[in-house]
């Protein structure tokens, strides 16, 4: 081997500069991630959202504002409880020509009629009536409703009298009136999450009142684990699981009894009211989880399956790829029974 003059310093010289190199890589991924974390409260509960990075987040005032920005616009569209919104407008005006509507207001009910179309009646975002007379809602009723007023209420929803058209949504029966409880939540979660990820996020949890839209991992990196509440009556949330969920870019939305309700006459009354019937749902349905692509479908298919009930609902889904589902239903013996379709992985459930 011919030795060249200087060949042996600058092999050292690189040797010295990979293994600097090495070093710096290995220091950059082990390095711990950071965990920014955003609360408050909106649309009658608390939303908690986490933006994981590599360094602080410049600014961090800025963006809670901004969420709490994006918050506002969806409350003042899609309020029920706030007497000036885009919703409460619409259900005073009992005209017969096409009332012009925002984009926003428009997309949640379109995507709510396609979920009605699917179930066939079982999700209907028109029962603010119906609602209002089982002592839910800014209007409640403070008594069990009688049975011609039940019937009056069904005469006057059904989704088919929301009729879509380019200039906004006309009502075919004027005295129709919509509630977005059931699926504005979801859409909420959805603003907020497309808000963050135009910011640059990628590692990104959003939550509000228990629906769930993430994207990328954790601050350990690994995927994002959200926990399914057991469900208890007037329980909080977070205090006893039934199950943990690991989601990658997905979202999860719950629907159960067990924490909106109301009493009475010494009754138990659920918020889920059957639209076809006009009565609370009584099934042995406690709660149903949906994981989906967006928020907004999984929060309205949470709803519609608590109403259809295990069999029917099971076997609706099961025609739907974009949809997992894990039911919790109560068990002759009085203990809990999980059910879920083959694609919802469920850990640490004690059932």
């Amino acid at each position: 081997m011919v030795d060249i003059p200087g060949m042996k310093k600058q092999y050292q010289k690189l040797k010295a500069q990979l293994l600097l190199g090495f070093l710096l890589l290995w220091a950059g991924c082990s390095s711990p991630m950071l965990e920014n974390s955003f609360s408050s409260q909106t649309m009658g509960t608390t939303y908690s959202i986490k933006i994981i990075s590599q360094n602080p987040i410049p600014n961090p005032s800025k963006i809670q504002k901004g969420i709490d920005s994006v918050l506002t616009v969806v409350n003042t569209h899609m309020s029920i409880w706030i007497p000036t919104s885009e919703i409460s407008r619409f259900n005073r005006n009992q005209g017969r020509n096409v009332i012009p509507v925002s984009h926003h207001f428009k997309y949640v009910i379109k995507k709510s009629i396609e979920i009605s179309e699917a179930t066939r009646g079982a999700f209907d975002v028109t029962v603010y009536d119906l609602m209002a007379l089982w002592g839910f809602g800014p209007d409640p009723q403070k008594r069990e409703p009688l049975e011609k007023d039940i019937q009056h209420a069904v005469e006057n929803l059904g989704y088919h009298n929301l009729v879509l058209e380019p200039e906004g949504i006309r009502k075919k029966n004027p005295r129709t009136k919509v509630d977005l409880n059931s699926i504005a939540k979801g859409y909420g979660v959805d603003q907020v999450f497309h808000w963050l990820v135009s910011r640059g996020f990628a590692d990104v949890f959003v939550e509000i009142g228990g629906e769930v839209r993430c994207s990328g991992m954790n601050k350990n990196r690994l995927p994002w684990r959200v926990g399914i509440d057991h469900p208890n009556i007037g329980g909080s949330r977070g205090t006893e699981l039934a199950g943990v969920v690991s989601l990658e870019n997905l979202a999860m939305a719950t629907s159960g009894n067990y924490r909106n309700f109301i009493e009475q006459d010494g009754k138990i009354i659920g918020h889920t009211i059957d639209p076809r019937t006009g009565r609370p749902v009584e099934k042995d349905v406690l709660s149903v989880s949906v994981i989906s692509n967006s928020c907004l479908e999984a929060d309205g298919w949470a709803t519609a399956l608590m109403v259809l009930g295990y069999n029917k609902g099971r076997e609706l889904v099961l025609q739907k790829t974009s949809l997992q589902v894990c039911w919790i239903l109560s068990g002759s013996d009085g203990m809990c029974i999980i059910k879920r379709t083959p694609g919802f992985n469920i850990e640490n459930s004690w059932y």
